[in-house]
């Protein structure tokens, strides 16, 4: 033990070095070319390196899985770094254009990075959902053998402000969370200021009601031996006593302050003089700062103690900026060290001119370390990311009902396929934030059943009271039930989506909540975009379906949202047959990772795949028909298709997206029975059609003159006076853009402000969306005369 021990301190000290030295030379070293400061967070990274040297090195196992707090990426990388995982040209280029990122990134890092984070409290949040999946695919019989350990946040204090993080326990403890650690690096200093005093008896008291057991790691070994000693009693009291800011300020003064404030305070008590005297200035700061979490040997016996499954909260003392001449200063969360600072620093940390970058540099026995460093457990197997095999997707019949909503659809195509069975439909796993039997999970849920580790029963059913919903709970469930908070569901889509690499065995997650509450969970949707998650989103009711509840119940710019959140392909389909070819295509598209040139045909990059958005609606509307023609799948997919097609002498194209679909059809029809050449473009994605648009015009940018894309082919035949009057249920700048294409006149109609109560043609009439106003917009630019 007293050689592991050596051991972890030496790699704490390397990755103290080597971390600094990645932000010191990016600030101070490499030329800079637009005279802003690079940042990178030393101090934040300084309290963390010892709670991580113990945790990689000595707790961890390949199958644990870490969320790392954002500020500690520099010790990350670092960490990677010394493994041979990261590169001494990515750390040189740390912060800058394909460098080791500013926080640790699944996507764009090339080390073992576990989770992305940046947004904090995310990275610790989901960590829980994690868990939850771990348990769920456990649960399956096509779940065995995945590599199941413990999930891992390592998080700021300052995190704990989050309100995501409170919501995330609720869930957690709904769930019988299990097998979680959160590592609090409780340094009590943030951006702006210092944490309040008492706070985390507060917060400790909430993660005990949720089930938690919270460890409080406070005093370092150093410390305690201290303790031991006569007097020890009092300069423990002393310590525990200590205001958070008190403490701080006198960490950045140093030794010699330590002692005359001591000595002001204790020093008339013989026992408590002695044992200062016999420690030097330098070695009293040391014992000082030898807080719980600053101590690798003290963290590693905490974590070797934990011999359950129950979820753990670590609250680790830290002093932010521990090891560092800026250690404990109020300014030193943005804060560096200086040149003449970090050279003193370098020599003090023993590390010659020219070895910044040598990972072992002045370790005493490079040998020892090397053979230590090869057996760590965590690392032992390389990578640990994984993958499993793509499942193939059943055909999907269009529902033939003469009317009906997509909403509704949507629910009978997903009963479909759980009615039907096979492997994916096993591997559907559905999720709601209390809106379940609102946006047409009923029937699944009622067929495939809630998840739970243990069976629970409906009292309903066990009393033959009449329900439609059979709350049945059982470990072979394949639906997750939350609570109404957006930011979770999101959270566990996010985790659920990346399930065929964490755990080697894929889950295909559908999600579905009311559409105005995306902007709810949006900060947590982008984080799952971000990391590359692979889910099915469904915003339904949309737009002004909820008319009726008024306008907070209104989605207005989720068409925006959609085209414009990176990693999310947005649909928005009028007709059954639309979605159905639509979902068949994104369950594909869901499991997509291949590598490889644009399309030809579209210029997007469908090889790669991504999450999917549906933007339904529960406003039942006449079905168009039977279709299956080639042309039309392919347009749905691709976001486009006609509906009408124009003649050569077109007058005015309506182009809508979505439930307003019959007005546009209406307004098309009665505008052609005064013999005008009109045209009725079907769009099912405005987010497919622009991504396409502006990628073919990036290729014609790079010497592909005969790149086009979708939407240039489907207009490029229209005569140039005729005019675009474009209508959506939502912001009307999701289709405005369609005269950019090619350069036609085009009039944008939708919702721009909150909405009324009333029923859907009220609400239609006063945003000017239904077919009288569109056909009073059309006469009016035909005839020459102003819109407005």
């Amino acid at each position: 033990m007293i050689a592991k021990t050596k051991h972890l301190k030496t790699i704490e000290q390397r990755l103290l070095w080597l971390s600094h030295w990645t932000i010191h030379h990016a600030n101070h070293i490499r030329p800079k070319i637009d005279g802003i400061k690079v940042g990178g967070h030393q101090a934040s990274s300084a309290s963390m390196v010892s709670i991580m040297t113990a945790l990689y090195f000595s707790a961890l196992r390949p199958e644990d899985r870490v969320a790392v707090k954002p500020h500690a990426s520099p010790v990350f990388h670092a960490m990677q770094y010394l493994m041979g995982n990261q590169t001494r040209e990515k750390l040189e280029n740390f912060r800058g254009f394909e460098g080791a990122q500013s926080y640790p990134s699944r996507t764009k890092d090339i080390d073992d990075v576990d989770f992305s984070t940046g947004s904090v409290g995310l990275g610790v949040a989901i960590t829980s959902f994690a868990s939850l999946m771990q348990d769920y695919i456990a649960a399956k019989s096509w779940g065995k053998g995945a590599p199941f350990g413990r999930m891992v946040a390592l998080v700021g204090d300052a995190e704990l402000d989050e309100g995501n993080v409170y919501e995330t326990l609720q869930e957690g403890w709904k769930n019988d969370l299990r097998n979680c650690w959160w590592i609090i690096d409780y340094n009590r200093q943030s951006l702006d200021g210092v944490v309040r005093e008492g706070l985390f008896g507060r917060i400790e008291k909430i993660f005990d009601a949720f089930g938690w057991d919270v460890v409080r790691v406070k005093h370092g070994s150093l410390q305690r031996a201290a303790f031991a000693e006569p007097g020890g009693d009092k300069l423990r009291a002393w310590i525990d006593a200590c205001p958070n800011q008190e403490f701080a300020a006198l960490t950045y003064m140093g030794g010699e302050v330590w002692r005359q404030r001591l000595m002001d305070d204790l020093g008339d008590q013989g026992d408590v003089s002695e044992l200062l005297g016999r420690r030097s200035d330098e070695e009293l700061a040391a014992l000082m700062e030898n807080l719980g979490g600053n101590c690798v040997e003290t963290m590693a016996e905490v974590f070797a103690r934990i011999d359950h499954d129950r979820p753990v909260c670590f609250l680790a003392y830290t002093v932010k900026g521990w090891g560092t001449p800026i250690a404990g200063h109020k300014d030193n969360h943005g804060g560096l060290m200086n040149v003449p600072q970090f050279k003193d620093w370098q020599a003090h940390m023993g590390v010659d001119e020219g070895q910044e970058w040598e990972p072992i540099a002045g370790v005493e026995d490079p040998g020892a370390l090397r053979a230590f460093l090869s057996d760590v457990p965590f690392f032992a197997k390389g990578a640990r990311r994984y993958c499993d095999e793509q499942i193939d997707v059943p055909r999907i019949d269009s529902i033939t009902d003469r009317e009906i909503s997509t909403q509704a659809a949507f629910g009978k195509i997903l009963d479909g396929l759980g009615k039907t069975g096979g492997t994916m439909a096993d591997r559907i796993l559905t999720m709601s934030p209390d809106v379940t039997g609102t946006t047409g999970l009923g029937s699944w849920v009622n067929r495939r059943k809630l998840f739970a580790r243990t069976a629970q029963a409906d009292a309903f059913i066990e009393h033959r009271i009449p329900s439609t919903a059979k709350w049945e709970f059982t470990p072979e469930g394949q639906h997750l039930e939350l609570g109404i908070a957006e930011m979770n569901l999101m959270l566990l889509l996010g985790a659920a989506g990346l399930s065929h690499s964490l755990f080697g065995k894929r889950v295909i997650p559908v999600g579905t909540l009311y559409d105005p509450f995306v902007s709810r969970g949006l900060d947590a949707l982008n984080y799952a975009c971000y990391q590359d998650a692979r889910f099915l989103l469904v915003g339904t009711p949309s737009g002004v379906t909820l008319a009726p509840e008024g306008g907070a119940h209104q989605s207005i710019g989720t068409p925006l949202i959609g085209m414009s959140q990176d990693g999310l392909a947005a649909f928005e389909p009028a007709f059954a047959d639309e979605l159905a070819v639509i979902m068949e295509w994104a369950f594909d598209y869901l499991q997509r990772e291949g590598e490889g040139d644009p399309d030809e045909r579209t210029w997007l990059r469908d090889e790669t795949g991504g999450a999917v958005y549906l933007r339904l609606s529960t406003n039942p509307i006449e079905q168009p028909g039977k279709r299956g023609d080639s042309a039309f799948r392919q347009g749905a997919i691709d976001g486009a298709y006609w509906l009408r097609q124009p003649g050569p002498n077109c007058e005015v194209i309506i182009a809508y997206q979505g439930v307003v679909a019959p007005e546009a059809i209406k307004a098309a029809g009665r505008l052609a029975e005064g013999r005008r050449d009109i045209g009725v473009l079907a769009v099912t994605s405005a987010d497919r059609l622009n991504a396409g648009w502006t990628a073919a015009q990036r290729a014609r940018s790079r010497g592909q003159e005969g790149a086009s894309s979708h939407i240039e082919t489907l207009l490029q035949d229209i005569p140039a006076h005729c005019r675009i009057v474009t209508v959506i249920d939502g912001h009307p700048a999701t289709l405005a853009w369609l005269g950019s294409v090619l350069g036609h006149q085009t009039i944008p109609l939708g919702v721009e402000h909150f909405g009324q109560t009333g029923t859907i043609g009220d609400v239609y009439k006063h945003y000017g969306i239904d077919a009288s106003s569109i056909i009073k917009k059309v006469n009016a630019l035909t005839a020459g005369r102003p819109l407005y």
